[in-house]
């Protein structure tokens, strides 16, 4: 007879995993798009199996017994082990077509990648992109994206990594403000002028203070996290930003601002999972990106 423990099923390991970290099955359910009796029934198959109980069943919830809990490292590692091998068989199909997802910033998305895409499709018909535009970071272990375009150099293990350049900052302002209020020639000049700031993010304000200016989030009389938002504000002239002078040179409503201050640089990292970057769909996709990618840095 076939030992249990040697046919454990995956699914059932999956359903304890998402209750032990969530914490009730109504959350789990959610996290799975499943229902809760499904889950429930699912635990308790895997209870049975393992001849344990993993849970303390209270009124508010679930908790786990010291054998669940002494089971949540070794689930997770079995949810590895399975992500791992989807993305090694993924990585084997050899047809140029399917799907492609594609995560990049904001600005990116918006404003670099649209030509880029549009001329792979017309090269490579066959492969459909999914683009993610997202700030947050995305995990290409777990196929929520298949590359990445990132602002940093990832460090987790199974990535590949390509530094492509980095993108150049620079002041700007629309042509109209500049009729309006005139330019500052210095960055004690730019006190006097009206600069549009970050709401909840800091670097600007960081930035002034490594130039010598002492300035807090109030001074900025019009503040938005949204960087398409912020380049559309800066566009109408409602006052002096920063952004990256791919953008901002090509731009015919600009006017780009000689400040004299040294302004950082935003590293240009493609990254893509070890297992999929030589997936022919993978690859082609890899390489238009970098090819559009490589005349905007320096």
């Amino acid at each position: 007879m076939d030992d249990p423990l040697n046919n454990l099923d995956w699914s059932l390991v999956q359903a304890f995993l998402a209750v032990a970290e969530t914490g009730s099955l109504s959350a789990a359910a959610r996290r799975m798009g499943t229902s809760q009796p499904t889950l429930g029934r699912q635990v308790r198959a895997l209870e049975r199996q393992l001849k344990a109980e993993l849970f303390h069943r209270q009124p508010r919830g679930l908790s786990l017994t010291p054998t669940g809990a002494a089971l949540v490292g070794p689930a997770r590692s079995m949810g590895d082990a399975v992500h791992q091998i989807a993305l090694t068989a993924a990585g084997q199909q050899a047809a140029l077509e399917g799907t492609v997802r594609i995560t990049a910033s904001l600005v990116v998305s918006a404003f670099h990648l649209p030509p880029i895409i549009a001329d792979l499709r017309r090269r490579e018909p066959r492969i459909a992109i999914e683009l993610v535009p997202s700030d947050d970071t995305r995990n290409l272990l777990y196929r929520e994206a298949d590359i990445a375009v990132r602002m940093y150099r990832p460090d987790q293990l199974d990535l590949i990594t390509r530094h492509l350049g980095d993108f150049a900052l620079a002041a700007f302002a629309a042509k109209t403000y500049a009729a309006r209020r005139g330019l500052p020639g210095s960055p004690a000049e730019l006190l006097d002028h009206d600069v549009i700031g970050f709401d909840r993010d800091t670097a600007i304000i960081d930035g002034f203070r490594a130039g010598g200016l002492t300035v807090d989030r109030d001074w900025f009389k019009t503040r938005v996290d949204d960087p398409v938002a912020y380049w559309a504000l800066v566009r109408a002239g409602a006052g002096i930003g920063f952004g990256q002078t791919s953008i901002g040179r090509g731009d015919p409503l600009l006017q780009e601002i000689d400040l004299g201050l040294p302004l950082p640089r935003l590293p240009v990292w493609l990254t893509a999972h070890e297992a999929m970057r030589h997936t022919p769909r993978i690859r082609a996709v890899w390489d238009a990106l970098a090819e559009g990618l490589q005349p905007l840095v320096s």
